[in-house]
């Protein structure tokens, strides 16, 4: 009897034991779960926000890259869409990018131009990069599938912002040279088997033009 009694009473003390354990498990999981569902919001939030942004300037940005106002059917520019796949958890799902081109009929971003399609990733490269601006922006032969009209937009458009946004551009057309502030000429030095870099501050003459004019 008395050892009945021990085995009893070892089992209710094991059973404390293990019910609070139990109830400390279970507060912990709903602490966790609570903070998941606050990570959750906070990255629902902050990507709604960098969205809205986007969505919200990526037309204007992409009009202005394709209006021509020496051409009445371009005056305006063309049109840039941004859509959700899923609205209730949009990081679960893509995001889905339309442009249409000044002058042309919606189509599926696949069937566009190399130029258009190059000129719809700089609107939404520029749309992202104006919600966190950074402190500049590299862009690696992007003209190349460009014309020379093309070109001159986009030049038209960087050299607008050129206060605002510092660009390094690697480029081989001329177009974007003599837009420039400045340029770098990267060429092999045969003496010294290394490369060797040339810079020429074009702005002292626009500086120089200025006082001319003046």
């Amino acid at each position: 009897m008395e050892r009945v009694l021990c085995l009893t009473m070892a089992c209710a003390i094991r059973f404390n034991e293990v019910q609070s354990e139990m109830l400390e498990a279970k507060q912990k999981s709903q602490d966790l779960a609570k903070q998941f569902e606050e990570v959750k919001e906070e990255r629902v939030e902050l990507f709604n926000k960098c969205f809205e942004h986007v969505k919200g300037c990526i037309d204007t940005i992409y009009k202005e890259l394709t209006s021509d106002p020496t051409k009445l059917e371009q005056s305006v520019g063309g049109s840039a869409y941004l859509t959700l796949n899923n609205q209730e958890e949009p990081y679960l799902d893509g995001i889905k990018y339309d442009t249409i081109p000044p002058g042309k009929r919606f189509m599926d971003m696949t069937h566009l131009s190399g130029g258009e399609k190059t000129v719809a990733a700089l609107a939404l490269l520029f749309a992202i990069n104006s919600f966190s601006p950074a402190p500049f922006i590299v862009l690696d032969e992007v003209d190349a599938a460009l014309d020379a009209r093309n070109v001159a937009k986009v030049t038209r458009y960087i050299q607008k912002r050129r206060t605002e946004q510092q660009c390094v551009i690697i480029s081989l057309k001329e177009r974007f040279y003599e837009k420039a502030d400045g340029l770098v000429g990267i060429c092999r030095d045969i003496a010294g088997g290394h490369s060797k870099a040339f810079t020429l501050d074009l702005t002292k003459y626009e500086e120089a033009g200025a006082a001319t004019t003046a």
